[in-house]
């Protein structure tokens, strides 16, 4: 059985993970908005991405007999700026995304819940690829600078992505 207060904090990051899902969601309809499918193809994957994290956290606090309590969520931001915002935006989420995992792993370990801590190296080598991804699009978008031909060519490349990839 897990703790109260560690099922609290799973609860918490449950929350955000469907709040990342919802983000993702609100930059996919934006980057549609402004023609960019390729980006908007590539962020709603994101998106289902992490819906299916959230899910890994619903799944395991009910696998330790936990209760799961969701949360309202806000509601995100409309505009984005460039594309070159967005993901600045995205690579600071994915930051803050991490620094919350890595609270709640050492929560985990001063509880000496060893199962959570398991379950948690998931998530903390997911967040190394996650941050990896949105700074290598960042730093792409930053090349292409104001070239036009070149941001119509990464959306092309970005909306090539496959789910799971």
């Amino acid at each position: 059985m897990i703790s109260q207060s560690l099922t609290d904090a799973l609860n918490e990051q449950l929350r955000q993970e469907l709040y990342s899902s919802y983000l993702y969601l609100a930059m996919s309809a934006y980057t549609d908005s402004q023609n960019l499918p390729g980006f908007a193809h590539w962020l709603r994957i994101q998106a289902n991405e992490e819906q299916a994290h959230a899910m890994r956290f619903y799944e395991f606090i009910l696998d330790r007999d936990g209760r799961v309590q969701l949360q309202s969520l806000p509601q995100p931001p409309r505009d984005f700026g460039s594309p070159l915002d967005l993901f600045e935006q995205v690579l600071a989420h994915e930051q803050e995304i991490t620094s919350l995992i890595e609270q709640l792993y050492r929560k985990a370990a001063a509880a000496q819940d060893h199962a959570t801590q398991i379950f948690l190296e998931w998530f903390i080598t997911e967040q190394v690829e996650e941050e990896k991804t949105a700074t290598q699009l960042l730093e792409t978008l930053r090349m292409a600078g104001d070239n036009k031909v070149a941001l119509l060519m990464l959306d092309r490349e970005v909306g090539a992505r496959q789910a799971g990839a």
